[in-house]
């Protein structure tokens, strides 16, 4: 099931970077921020609903959650992307990077359990 789920995120993934680089050039940054906060917020917005309903298997969180969204987010090309762009001298894009996707993911996944709570 993680696996399933894996291999659908990561298609998603892979959509998601070829929209931002034919919209946003073959820079991958935006796109990236974009993934990271839209897993965040869809993943803070499935754990407070399964938290609050319970009916679900443990394989089907699991295939949401790890595998969807685990293949959907991608912490690994944050990673690279700053180190990218720290290589390439431009440290302030590189810490304003890394910084969005941290602050404005954690806030998208606060606004996804807010969201989950308010629906459940």
């Amino acid at each position: 099931m993680v696996a399933a789920g894996g291999a659908a995120g990561s298609v998603l993934r892979y959509g998601a970077n070829r929209i931002a680089i034919y919209y946003l050039g073959a820079d991958t940054v935006l796109g990236t921020l974009a993934v990271n906060v839209a897993g965040s917020f869809a993943l803070g917005l499935l754990a407070s609903v399964f938290l609050a309903r319970s009916g679900l298997s443990l394989e089907i969180r699991a295939m949401l959650t790890v595998g969807l969204l685990g293949g959907f987010t991608t912490f690994s090309t944050l990673a690279y992307d700053g180190v990218r762009l720290a290589s390439n001298g431009e440290y302030l894009r590189a810490g304003i990077t890394i910084a969005a996707n941290l602050i404005i993911g954690l806030l998208a996944a606060w606004a996804g359990v807010l969201v989950g709570r308010a629906m459940t």
